[in-house]
C-alpha cells in the first residue's frame, strides 16, 4: 500500500515522504490516526503543500519545544508513586507512560503528550529511573523519574 505521511513517523519517514507499508498497517494504524494519505495522482501534488506546511509548523513547534524542555528541565527529579510489596522494591506491575505524563502533570510541569513519553524497558522497581521525552525530532529531554511505594 503506498501512502503520503502527513507527520513525522519513527521508522518510517517525514511529513511529505511517500512509503509502500504493509495493508494492514496503513490501514489499521496509520490511516486512522491521521499520520498518512493515500497516495492517488491527487494527492502527489499536495505533498510539496504538506512540507511547506510542516515547515512553517517546525519552526513554531521547535521554539515551543525548547520551552518545553527548559520547564521540564527546571522540575529535576519527578516523584512517582506505585504500589509494590511491602518489604521489596518490586512493583505490582510497571510505570506506564501516561504515569511519567502523570506525575510531571502533578508536579507543576506542562501536559505532554504519552506518545512523547520513550520508557527505556520497563519500569519495575522501586527507585530512581531515567525517561526520554521526545519534544520534537530534534529535542530530547533525559527526565529523572523516582519511582516509591505507595501501600
Amino acid at each position: 500500500m503506498k501512502l503520503i505521511l502527513t507527520a513525522d513517523v519513527t521508522g518510517l519517514g517525514g511529513p511529505g515522504d511517500i512509503v509502500e507499508v504493509k495493508d494492514g498497517y496503513g490501514r489499521n494504524y496509520l490511516l486512522p490516526r491521521g499520520l498518512a494519505i493515500l497516495a492517488t495522482k491527487g494527492a502527489a501534488k499536495q505533498v510539496e503543500v504538506i512540507r511547506r506546511a510542516q515547515d512553517t509548523r517546525r519552526v513554531r513547534d521547535l521554539d515551543h519545544a525548547k520551552e518545553l524542555k527548559a520547564s521540564l528541565e527546571g522540575l529535576g527529579s519527578v516523584t512517582l508513586k506505585a504500589k509494590a510489596a511491602s518489604g521489596s522494591k518490586k512493583l505490582f506491575g510497571s510505570v506506564t507512560s501516561s504515569d511519567v505524563v502523570s506525575a510531571v502533570r502533578a508536579a507543576g510541569g506542562p501536559a505532554l503528550d504519552k506518545r512523547a513519553v520513550e520508557l527505556s524497558g520497563h519500569i519495575k522497581t522501586v527507585g530512581k529511573h531515567s525517561v526520554n521525552v521526545r519534544l520534537h525530532p530534534e529535542v530530547t529531554v533525559a527526565l529523572a523519574v523516582e519511582v516509591s511505594a505507595a501501600g
